[in-house]
């Protein structure tokens, strides 16, 4: 198989969030299973580590933006620890910013041009170099035009005209939608823009012409797939789901073992796996509680919480129980940012409880290493959560998730019943309804188990002992681009 991943972000060239970590890993995973695979992704001078080498190509590309035409040049990298070539489209006036898609909160004015710019510079690209193409792998609403235009702009061409495309949804809530007014931007026949093609309430939407015009379509968990066809949890577009349902699967996204497995991590104080945990994860407990000024116990159970302060991730449920939580004794470690009132109250929370809190407004891939791997509880009541990465971190280091049932927490962490715990596969503790009430019983649940050593024993082996990481998710992948090509063979 050749595979072209196309990302507006990827690990270690350019990161915000999950997607980057995808599209860092899985081309990696693929490439030992056997594919030729190239990553495109967007130039972010500004994000680009100092340690990787980005070298021009010669190649230019002119993209029609409106009535003017755009130039862009292509610069070629290799993705670490494998033989990926990432080609990076760049184009400054786009690309050269302090962020990747806002600014201090606000989305950059000129999104649907830089995105439409990118999409269509990617098919030029892979024209120019002339690479052969069975499928492209499209993720989320940044890439969403490219399976229209090369139905639009390639179709009695030579080089991509004759290839699948697969679209990945990894958070549906994010679309991509703008004004009409912008649409002449594309470079589209203006009859696209109806509702059976582009249009979305008087809008038109990138993430909706990727549904509508990909061969297949792919979310990160089989739950999210289910969840998105219905009113609920469709953002407007389960009625477009059902209809392509026969299109549309869930594949649980992977961990990079290289990356996020304590046997390897430089960062945590010990290294340890399944068969030493006992002795190595005290000693990341220990080195946590002096990195948080905490006090140094161990036998305290120690809980932590790691991502985007926001109300998807149950952060109002949190809030509502954490002085309940905190009277008790128990230590709690915060690491992220969001929105300011969260801040905010959790600064209060500190300043109540001294000693038991400690709140790390900021983003550091160390300290979250450090977290996963001296935590005992890491806490993600997400409201909703299409796949997840921070549970899969935490059962891979032993530290017991509590979770809602919802997305991909519900297809990853098996609750801790008294049946599943006899049958050896509980690794964490889940609820249903999102609500203060029901996460105050999971954490009451939680710290019961924590108190009965053996048990909390075998939720730890059960996580650290399944295998989480992206080569199980890359040979669905690739059984997947398999069954696009043949579907595009027999369709040419």
């Amino acid at each position: 198989m050749n595979v072209a991943v196309v990302a507006a972000e990827a690990v270690p060239f350019a990161k915000t969030g999950g997607l980057a970590d995808v599209a860092g890993a899985l081309p990696r995973a693929l490439e030992r299973l056997g594919a030729r695979v190239t990553l495109f992704i967007p130039f972010h001078r500004r994000f680009l580590p100092a340690h990787l080498t980005v070298e021009p190509t010669g190649l230019h590309v002119q993209v029609p933006i409106g009535g003017s035409l755009v130039e862009g040049e292509i610069h070629r990298s290799r993705l670490p620890g494998s033989n990926v070539d990432v080609y990076l489209v760049d184009q400054r006036d786009y690309f050269d910013r302090d962020g990747l898609y806002q600014r201090q909160g606000v989305d950059f004015r000129d999104n649907c041009a830089r995105f439409a710019f990118f999409n269509r510079a990617v098919l030029e690209a892979v024209r120019l170099l002339d690479i052969p193409l069975d499928l492209i792998h499209c993720n989320d609403w940044q890439t969403g035009l490219i399976p229209l235009y090369l139905k639009e702009h390639y179709s009695t061409q030579t080089g991509p005209a004759a290839t699948g495309t697969l679209f990945t949804i990894h958070n549906l809530a994010y679309q991509g939608a703008f004004p009409y007014e912008q649409f002449a931007l594309l470079g589209l026949d203006d009859r696209l823009f109806h509702w059976e093609a582009l249009e979305f309430h008087g809008r038109f939407s990138f993430l909706k012409a990727g549904l509508v015009f990909a061969d297949t379509l792919t979310t990160v968990s089989p739950t999210y797939a289910r969840e998105i066809q219905t009113p609920e949890l469709g953002c407007g577009l389960d009625g477009l789901l059902r209809h392509r349902r026969d299109d549309l699967r869930g594949i649980v996204n992977g961990i990079d073992s290289a990356v996020w497995r304590p046997a390897v991590e430089p960062m945590i104080a010990a290294n340890y796996d399944a068969a030493t945990v006992a002795v190595g994860k005290p000693l990341c407990k220990a080195h946590l509680q002096r990195r948080a000024s905490l006090p140094e116990r161990d036998d305290v159970p120690l809980l932590a919480q790691i991502g985007r302060l926001d109300p998807q991730k149950g952060w109002d449920l949190l809030i509502e129980v954490a002085d309940e939580l905190l009277c008790r004794d128990v230590q709690l470690v915060v690491l992220g940012q969001g929105q300011p009132h969260y801040h905010e109250r959790l600064d209060r929370l500190a300043a109540r409880h001294p000693g038991k809190l400690r709140v790390f407004l900021e983003f550091s891939s160390t300290l979250a290493h450090q977290i996963e791997a001296g935590a005992d509880v890491f806490l993600m009541p997400s409201l909703y959560e299409p796949c997840g990465l921070n549970q899969l971190y935490s059962l891979a280091h032993g530290t017991v998730p509590v979770v809602r049932r919802t997305g991909g927490l519900a297809d990853t962490v098996v609750d801790a019943t008294p049946d599943n715990i006899a049958a050896g596969t509980a690794n964490g503790v889940v609820f249903d309804d999102p609500n203060a009430d029901a996460l105050r019983d999971a954490l009451q649940r939680t710290l019961s188990l924590y108190n009965d050593r053996q048990t909390w024993s075998s939720l730890i082996q059960a996580g650290m002992r399944a295998d989480w990481s992206w080569d199980r998710s890359a040979r669905e992948y690739l059984n997947l681009y398999q069954h696009v090509a043949r579907r595009v063979q027999v369709r040419e």
